[in-house]
């Protein structure tokens, strides 16, 4: 059963009276379970297309259905919930809060839930256990390297037990060690979570680890 649904979206950015194209007509499915990856070259719409999955920006034309919702009717307010509910966000640039430790930097989506504070906790230390930093919960970020930054922004991402995981070039700022580490973290999410994840990656190691590979080139699957 697909959990993502890509039909016919286009996206086009305006300049005074220019249209600008940035996607044209792209349609694809996500089977519930897998592992995409998005590769292309720079200014291809990677990006973006990740952008309009996750509901963080709209179409020009276009439905894109996920998990039965079809997140190009929403309105603003509505698609903010919607992602709370459904889409966990990895970054390269970890955009963790430098005064807050990893704790409470995983815990922060959990303050607008209705969870109890003992639930909260319960949430983030088993997302912190399965990136393996139990032992850093109350190291700050400048106290970490850049693998346990990403790490702890992936328990951040996990802990809402979201409906897909989306990367956007995930290992861009690591270097090679630690990189093949967050890349085999995000394999572990997929096969034994179950994790639908969507990556968008330049890195050809990241594309072996993904189950389907999808090319861009200037907005056209290719």
């Amino acid at each position: 059963m697909a959990i993502v649904s890509v039909k016919n979206i286009s996206k086009s950015y305006w300049r005074d009276s220019l249209e600008i194209p940035v996607l044209r007509n792209i349609s694809f499915e996500v089977p519930e379970g897998e592992f995409l990856g998005l590769m292309g070259p720079s200014g291809s719409g990677k990006t973006t297309l990740l952008n309009l999955i996750a509901g963080i920006d709209q179409p020009t034309r276009g439905t894109i259905t996920v998990a039965n919702t079809d997140v190009t009717r929403l309105n603003e307010s509505q698609l903010a919930k919607w992602r709370a509910q459904n889409i966990g966000f990895v970054f390269q640039f970890y955009n963790l809060l430098p005064v807050l430790t990893a704790f409470e930097n995983v815990e922060l989506p959990l303050l607008l839930s209705k969870l109890s504070k003992k639930e909260r906790r319960e949430h983030v230390e088993f997302s912190l256990k399965v990136v393996g930093l139990e032992d850093r919960m109350r190291h700050y970020p400048k106290q970490l390297s850049g693998g346990q930054e990403q790490r702890v922004a992936i328990a951040r991402a996990i802990v809402t037990d979201p409906t897909i995981l989306i990367a956007d070039e995930p290992t861009g700022d690591l270097d090679k060690t630690s990189a093949l580490e967050i890349l085999d973290l995000l394999e572990q999410l997929n096969k034994e979570f179950k994790k639908t994840i969507i990556i968008v990656t330049h890195d050809p190691r990241a594309a072996e680890k993904a189950h389907i590979i999808k090319q861009l080139d200037k907005g056209e699957l290719t």
